[in-house]
C-alpha cells in the first residue's frame, strides 16, 4: 500500500493546518465562553475566507460546490480539522450536514436536490438527522418504532427522537422512521425529509451533556412528531430501503469520525507536551522532567500512530476494494480509534491538573462532548463483538 500523497495534497493539508492556526483556533474562546452571537458572525467571515481559498466542503464534488478527491484525501483533511471542534464547520463539512448532503446526493430526487442539497451544500442552510429514540436500544435500529403511515399523498410521522444533533436552528431533518412493520426485518424502516417548520414537529429540549446544553449547531436535541405531515415525495429513496442508506451514511462517516477522533488526540496531545514542558514542579524541574509524565507521552505517541495507520489502511482499503472489503476493518477503527481518544484526552486532562477540568482550555470539552465517541454509531461492546464473530467463523 502506498500511502504517499501527492504536492496538491500536500499543499491543501498545509494551508488548511495553518487557517486552522491562524484563523480557527483563536475563536476557540469564543466558543468556550458561549458568546454564540459573536461566534456566529466570526463563523461566517471564516467560511467566506475559505471558500475563497477553494477548500471548501471537501466531502462534496465539484459539482455541488465541493472540493471532493478522494476518501483517503478526506481522511486527512479530517484529521486535520479535528484538531478544533470549530474546524469541520468552517470548511462546511460538520456533521450531520454532510452525511445528510452525502446520502441527498446518491439518493435524492431532482426536486429534493434543488429544495435541500444545494442550499445545504453552500451553506446556506443546517439540517440535522432523527434517528435514535429515547426508548429503544440505539445499538439495535431495528427496534425503532417512530412510525410514519400512508395517508392519501401525504406522510404522517409520529415518534419521538433524541440525540438529534444540531436540531437546534436546522431547516429540515432526516427522519429514520417505520413504514411497513410487517415486512423484513431490514426493510421495514424508510428515511424521510421533514421541514422543521412543519407544525407536527417539536423541539423538547437541547439535552444537558454533562451540565452543557450547547446551542445551535453543537447542541443534542430531544424532538418530538406528532401527526406530522409531509409530502410522499420527502421520502428519500425508495420505500423500506431505510437500513441500507443509514448503511451508506455510516461507513464512510465512520472514517471521518475516526480521523477527526485523531486531530482531536493530535490536538490534545500537542497541548499535554507544551503543557508539561512549560509547568514548574520545582525551582530547576517542569512537569516534562517526571519519568510518570514521559511514559504517558511515549505512550499517547505509539498509541495515536497505530490508530492512524489502521484507519488509514481503511481508507484505503475502501477507496480500493470497496466498503465490502473492509467491512470488519471499519468496526475496529470505530471502536480501537474512540478508546486511543479517550485515553489521550484523559492524560492530557489529568497532566494539567485542575486547570483541565476547566473551560480555560479545549480539553475539557474534548472529555465530555467526545466520550459519546465510544457509543454513539454502535457502542464499542457491539463493535467489539462483530469483529470477534467475524474472526472466530474462520477457525
Amino acid at each position: 500500500m502506498d500511502y504517499s500523497i501527492s504536492d496538491s495534497l500536500q499543499e491543501r493539508l498545509d494551508t488548511t493546518q495553518e487557517f486552522l492556526s491562524s484563523q480557527i483556533i483563536p475563536m476557540e474562546k469564543y466558543f468556550l465562553a458561549g458568546q454564540w452571537q459573536e461566534l456566529e458572525s466570526m463563523i461566517a467571515n471564516a467560511r467566506l475566507k475559505v471558500k475563497s481559498l477553494g477548500l471548501w466542503a471537501p466531502h462534496l464534488p465539484k459539482s455541488l460546490g465541493g472540493t471532493f478527491t478522494g476518501l483517503v484525501d478526506l481522511a486527512l483533511l479530517a484529521e486535520v480539522l479535528g484538531q478544533s471542534p470549530l474546524g469541520h464547520i468552517t470548511f462546511g463539512c460538520q456533521a450531520p450536514d454532510a452525511g445528510n448532503a452525502e446520502l441527498l446526493h446518491l439518493f435524492g430526487s431532482d426536486e429534493q436536490t434543488e429544495q435541500w442539497l444545494k442550499p445545504l451544500a453552500a451553506g446556506d442552510i443546517r439540517s440535522c438527522f432523527a434517528m435514535t429514540e429515547p426508548h429503544t436500544a440505539g445499538s439495535n435500529p431495528t427496534l425503532l418504532d417512530s412510525t410514519a403511515v400512508l395517508d392519501g399523498d401525504e406522510w404522517v410521522i409520529n415518534g419521538r427522537k433524541w440525540f438529534t444533533t444540531s436540531a437546534d436552528g436546522a431547516d429540515f431533518t432526516i427522519a429514520m422512521v417505520i413504514t411497513d412493520e410487517q415486512a423484513a426485518k431490514y426493510s421495514k424502516a424508510s428515511m424521510i425529509i421533514v421541514p422543521l417548520d412543519n407544525p407536527g414537529y417539536k423541539l423538547i429540549r437541547n439535552i444537558p451533556v454533562m451540565g452543557h446544553s450547547g446551542y445551535g449547531p453543537f447542541s443534542h436535541a430531544e424532538i418530538e412528531f406528532t401527526d406530522c405531515r409531509v409530502p410522499v415525495s420527502n421520502i428519500l429513496g425508495n420505500i423500506g430501503q431505510g437500513f441500507a442508506l443509514a448503511q451508506e451514511r455510516l461507513g464512510p462517516g465512520r472514517i471521518q469520525h475516526c480521523m477527526r477522533w485523531l486531530g482531536i488526540g493530535n490536538r490534545a496531545f500537542s497541548e499535554m507536551c507544551r503543557y508539561a514542558k512549560s509547568r514548574k514542579i520545582s525551582s530547576n524541574e517542569t512537569l516534562a522532567d517526571q519519568q510518570l509524565m514521559q511514559a504517558m507521552i511515549a505512550d499517547s505517541a505509539a498509541e495515536l500512530a497505530a490508530a492512524r495507520a489502521l484507519v488509514m489502511e481503511t481508507a484505503w482499503t475502501v477507496e480500493h476494494q470497496g466498503f465490502k472489503a473492509a467491512k470488519e476493518k471499519i468496526s475496529l477503527i470505530k471502536f480501537f480509534t474512540a478508546n486511543v481518544m479517550h485515553k489521550v484526552v484523559d492524560r492530557a486532562l489529568q497532566a494539567h491538573g485542575g486547570l483541565g477540568m476547566t473551560d480555560d482550555t479545549i480539553i475539557s470539552y474534548f472529555y465530555r462532548e467526545e466520550r459519546a465517541a465510544r457509543i454513539y454509531d454502535g457502542p464499542d461492546e457491539v463493535h467489539r463483538l462483530s469483529v470477534a464473530r467475524k474472526i472466530l467463523k474462520e477457525y
